[in-house]
């Protein structure tokens, strides 16, 4: 990183007296992605001047060290420059969107047109920030804004993309997860494997067992079950009803497996059983939706083979 923790330093924007790095613990940190010692120094100024919350600057002077800032994560905001050198913030934008980074972003420019607004909106910015312009009040105004507008966005995503049960990734995530992957598998050879899973005999939980209240404790106990079995990187998925899905990126059916039947053991101590079906994907399947039927036609094989197994 071309100059790190620049409020807490001191040294690279000017900021006055050293400030003693347990004060700032609890501040949130804002990344600045700008190739101009200048510009760095002018939004230093600006944080010491905020009515409102403290921020913690951190400096990156080039695009590269600012996109692994970026992936690394942790920053509450970040302030991108439109030029830096031969490449541009626009570019930059894309590239940590297209990598997941989920950090919210405001733009910078010397660009007054209209067009570099559109353009940073249109690739991922939150808010716009002409650099002539930037003093303490609106710097402070688009930080409270965009931070503002990334929760609500954030919401807005989680209540789309999760069942509202389990809190896992609902049907529809889920498939569109499922294609990303068939078509990552496609283009770099990999395996990928696919598990669909019933919860045995659920109908009894709920006409037996207490009833609906029951029946969705031991969903909601069954999800944590399988989440505990899988990678950060695996998606679990409530499937419908008493039946969830899991993906397993980088992962062939043997190993799928063995994954599998540890889901089973775990659902065991649940005082239930499960059957799983399990597909890798192939050529042959062709899209998202052959692996799936083949997952499903194992399922069946589990269930009809009498349930509490995985085929």
């Amino acid at each position: 990183m071309g100059r790190r923790g620049a409020v807490a330093q001191g040294e690279a924007c000017g900021a006055g007296p050293v400030v003693d790095s347990s004060a700032m613990a609890d501040l949130r940190k804002v990344l600045l992605i700008d190739d101009e010692r200048g510009q760095a120094k002018i939004v230093d100024a600006s944080f010491s001047k905020f009515a409102g919350e403290k921020f913690q600057l951190y400096w990156s002077q080039t695009y590269d060290e600012g996109l692994l800032e970026l992936r690394r994560g942790g920053y509450a905001a970040c302030l991108l420059d439109y030029q830096l050198g031969e490449r541009d913030g626009l570019s930059l934008l894309r590239e940590a969107v297209r990598l997941g980074v989920r950090t919210p972003v405001i733009f910078l420019t010397s660009e007054t047109s209209g067009e570099v607004d559109v353009q940073a909106m249109e690739a991922g910015a939150l808010d716009y920030l002409v650099k002539g312009e930037i003093n303490p009040r609106a710097l402070e105004r688009s930080l409270r804004y965009a931070l503002k507008l990334h929760a609500t966005l954030d919401e807005l995503r989680r209540l789309a993309t999760r069942d509202m049960l389990t809190g896992l990734l609902n049907r529809r995530e889920g498939l569109r997860l499922l294609q990303r992957e068939v078509e990552r598998t496609r283009r770099y050879p990999r395996p990928l494997s696919a598990l669909l899973i019933d919860v045995d005999h659920f109908k009894e939980v709920n006409d037996r067992k207490g009833g609906h209240a029951a029946g969705d404790a031991l969903l909601v106990a069954v999800a944590r079950a399988l989440e505990s079995q899988v990678r950060p990187e695996d998606a679990v998925v409530r499937w419908g009803g008493d039946e969830f899905a899991v993906w397993l990126a980088d992962t062939d059916a043997a190993a799928a497996r063995l994954v599998a039947e540890r889901m089973r053991v775990a659902a065991r101590a649940l005082g239930t059983t499960l059957s799983i079906g399990v597909a890798q994907w192939t050529a042959e399947r062709g899209d998202e939706g052959g692996l799936i039927a083949a997952a499903d036609k194992a399922l069946y094989e589990a269930k009809w083979a009498g349930r509490d197994r995985v085929a």
